[in-house]
């Protein structure tokens, strides 16, 4: 593995740092003050539309997309510092280069599986960044983590599915221009391969039985930026047969092939939020006095900043090891790796994100730093995508068959 980036990895790092400290940085306070005065939390402030037609117009679009025919051809070790970039303002950044979950997964998902009437009508539209969209999956009732307990039934009608079902934390869904949700539910309950029960199926927002029941707050925060994370209720939705996403039965499949790019994808952007946590902790130390010297002179203080770099390092090649490894032999043979970042990213940031919460002292906690929504953030993925203890066991799992 070559550690040094390459040609193209190092011009868009350059184009993109000076868009974060020209243009998306200033607009994290503007954002702030617009949303107080829209007519409705969920709506998008201006000056995120104007960040979005600012990265198009410098090439900074659809980067995460590998498939050169719809995105920017860029590989996951090309992708990996420029999500990292992102990482550092994660309300506004990704939106603003069209890269935010849970559309990038959407995009892949239509990309790869999608038929050309569903590229034309979905696809397209979510590539221009003219729409948003909603993945379907978790439910309240269930545990979501083991996706074959999922309850939601998708069941044939004619030339029809009717879907009956209730999910939770849907991210994406109150944001008005969410106009399409993929769903995940069950076209075979009774399947004698459990793995095989799933299917997919695309519903417009608009169509009857959809409901929008309420947002979910994750630690509070209602996350605006994200287009918050909905309780959605399906009562006997009706959508055409043709609004399948590959085959019956395809559902469990195509989940996966969708959460691997993502698990990294949070990964690459949980480094980023380590390090602006990292240089937020090291300008307060500078400037702040406590027991006659500055803090940035107080052992613990010196122990903190050293070990939180010694551990974004570390991090940093694992994530890299891992895009270098998802490019050259594929997800499968990057499973272990996929399931180390997993479980040790998110969990080491939020510990970095803690200590420097700890070293702001009530400034951490409170809306004039970032940094209790970061935490806020991190600590969930450690529940999205799966949580750590289902990674952790098909991990041990993976080891322990050496020996078997």
């Amino acid at each position: 593995m070559d550690f040094a980036f390459d040609a193209r990895t190092e011009e868009l790092r350059a184009k993109l740092l000076a868009f974060m400290d020209e243009h998306v940085h200033p607009a994290e306070a503007v954002a702030d003050e617009q949303r107080a005065q829209l007519a409705s939390p969920w709506d998008t402030p201006p000056v995120v539309e104007e960040l979005k037609a600012e990265a198009r117009r410098q090439g900074l679009w659809n980067l995460f997309l590998p498939d050169a025919e719809y995105g920017a051809g860029l590989t996951n070790l090309q992708y990996a510092p420029l999500a990292e970039i992102t990482g550092r303002s994660p309300q506004l950044a990704p939106t603003a280069l069209n890269c935010a979950a849970p559309d990038t997964g959407n995009m892949e998902v239509l990309s790869q599986f999608g038929d050309e009437h569903q590229k034309k009508q979905w696809l397209e539209p979510l590539l221009a960044g003219e729409i948003r969209s909603a993945f379907a999956m978790t439910e309240p009732e269930v545990a979501s983590s083991d996706a074959t307990n999922i309850t939601t039934l998708i069941e044939r009608d004619g030339d029809e599915y009717v879907i009956t079902g209730r999910k939770w934390y849907i991210s994406g869904a109150m944001n008005p221009d969410c106009k399409i949700f993929i769903v995940m539910g069950k076209t075979d309950p009774e399947g004698s391969d459990i793995r095989r029960q799933q299917s997919m199926v695309l519903v417009p927002r608009d169509t009857p039985g959809l409901e929008i029941r309420r947002a979910m707050q994750v630690y509070g925060y209602e996350d605006h930026y994200h287009g918050g994370h909905a309780e959605v209720v399906f009562d006997r939705v009706r959508v055409p047969a043709s609004n399948l996403i590959g085959e019956e039965g395809g559902g469990f499949a195509i989940a996966q092939a969708r959460l691997g790019p993502g698990r990294i994808h949070h990964c690459m952007r949980l480094i980023g939020m380590a390090e602006r946590a990292i240089e937020l902790m090291c300008k307060r130390a500078v400037a702040r006095t406590a027991f006659g010297k500055p803090l940035a002179q107080q052992g613990v203080v010196q122990e903190w900043i050293a070990d939180a770099r010694v551990a974004v390092e570390q991090l940093r090649l694992l994530v890299l090891k891992t895009a270098w490894l998802m490019d050259t032999v594929g997800n499968k043979g990057a499973h272990t790796e996929i399931q180390s970042i997993k479980i040790a990213t998110p969990r080491t940031v939020v510990d970095i994100i803690d200590q420097a919460v700890q070293l702001h002292g009530a400034g951490g906690v409170s809306q004039d730093f970032p940094l209790a929504e970061l935490w806020a953030a991190a600590r969930t993925l450690r529940l999205a995508d799966g949580p750590d203890e289902v990674h952790q066991r098909s991990l041990a799992r993976r080891e322990l068959k050496k020996y078997l």
